[in-house]
């Protein structure tokens, strides 16, 4: 039975459906960290006239593909791999390394404890501190990575704190376990929204150490959830090799190898969107810094944390208000480490991310 106290993920809009009466088509969510700017035009038409590639099996080693993302990411094609969607690709690589201990740097995405279990393995959490913004300490990791640990799992982009990890930082790390005999595991999948994308992506690296794989996606980016084609980064030629005589062939169809292609060259809707995040991401943290009752992490990605300081109010509170305006935010309640006193969401249209600080605002202030 589903109840109105039932947490909510970005794409548990059906659910939303039963248990608001609200259609699901009338619903802007804020939950889903989806590019605002939807599918691209040049993807709507280009993708019609390549319907007739249905009609054959694709290349099985997506050739074309991989050499597009490797342009995209600036990579050796031969360090790319594709998959159906990044969790095909997180599940394969959790099977292939079958650790015994994940230390996973948190509060972030479940799947990633989920898909260590489901291999057999344990894991722990390295805590990210709310006194220190949620920015990693990499002292304090440090400590952390101990001769039990095999697997260090880190969101870079940070999923729900908008925290990042520079490339110098991760190259630190790196070094460290390496020493210690530990494969690094980050996803990437927000880091295209970045403004200092460069700084933060750790793919070149790729090309100096064998323990780091670099997941990515079209899903939150380029706003294709459905289309669930992902790819990792990786100069670990064994261990590319062994995932791909693992992986089973044609797990990407002929249409979502196309519109791959077409996506990672389409550079007026890159540069759109980063210029509509930018813009949005810089107007919303200035309002709410003006807000005395809320404190907000400075972001990185295309989303917001923010935590409220006011007496008596719940982030399920605020969610049942967005919800009964038909817009939907994350209760970050159910990640670990934080409580019922911290909400996400990601920035959509100005319109849209007026509409919702002023529900917000309208019981914070």
């Amino acid at each position: 039975m589903i109840r109105h106290s039932d947490h909510f993920h970005g794409s548990d809009l059906e659910t939303i459906e039963q248990v608001y009466g609200i259609r699901k088509e009338d619903i802007v969510s804020f939950a889903a960290n989806v590019n605002p700017l939807g599918i691209s035009p040049k993807l709507k038409t280009t993708l019609a006239k390549r319907i007739d590639s249905i009609m054959s099996y694709p290349d099985r080693d997506y050739t074309s593909l991989r050499k597009h993302i490797a342009e995209y990411v600036h990579a050796d094609p031969a360090n790319i791999i594709v998959g159906n969607g990044s969790t095909e690709l997180i599940s394969l690589f959790i099977q292939i390394k079958h650790p015994k201990k994940a230390l996973i740097v948190g509060p972030t995405y479940s799947e990633y404890e989920r898909e260590v279990s489901l291999g057999g393995g344990s894991t722990l959490y390295y805590r990210l501190e709310e006194e220190k913004d949620f920015i990693l300490d990499i002292a304090g990791l440090e400590k952390e990575l101990t001769k039990e640990v095999d697997l260090l799992v880190i969101c870079n982009p940070n999923n729900p704190t908008s925290t990042a990890i520079t490339r110098a930082d991760m190259r630190k790390i790196l070094d460290l376990c390496k020493q210690k005999g530990i494969f690094v595991m980050v996803d990437e999948t927000y880091v295209e929204f970045a403004e200092e994308e460069k700084k933060i992506t750790s793919v070149p690296l790729t090309e100096y150490y064998n323990n780091i794989i670099i997941l990515r996606g079209i899903s939150k980016f380029f706003a294709a959830p459905g289309l669930r084609l992902g790819y990792a980064i990786c100069g670990n030629e064994d261990l590319l090799k062994e995932i791909n005589q693992r992986k089973n062939p044609w797990t990407i169809n002929s249409l979502a190898a196309a519109a791959g292609e077409i996506m990672f060259t389409d550079e007026a809707y890159i540069k759109d969107t980063r210029a509509l995040i930018a813009a949005e991401r810089s107007r919303i943290c200035s309002i709410l810094s003006a807000c005395r009752n809320v404190k907000i992490y400075p972001p990185t990605a295309n989303f917001i944390l923010v935590k409220i300081e006011k007496e008596g109010v719940t982030s399920m509170d605020l969610f049942e208000a967005a919800i009964r305006k038909g817009l939907m935010i994350r209760d970050c309640s159910t990640f670990p480490f934080l409580d019922n006193k911290y909400i996400r969401f990601c920035f959509m249209t100005p319109q849209q991310n007026t509409a919702l600080l002023e529900v917000l605002l309208a019981i914070l202030e």
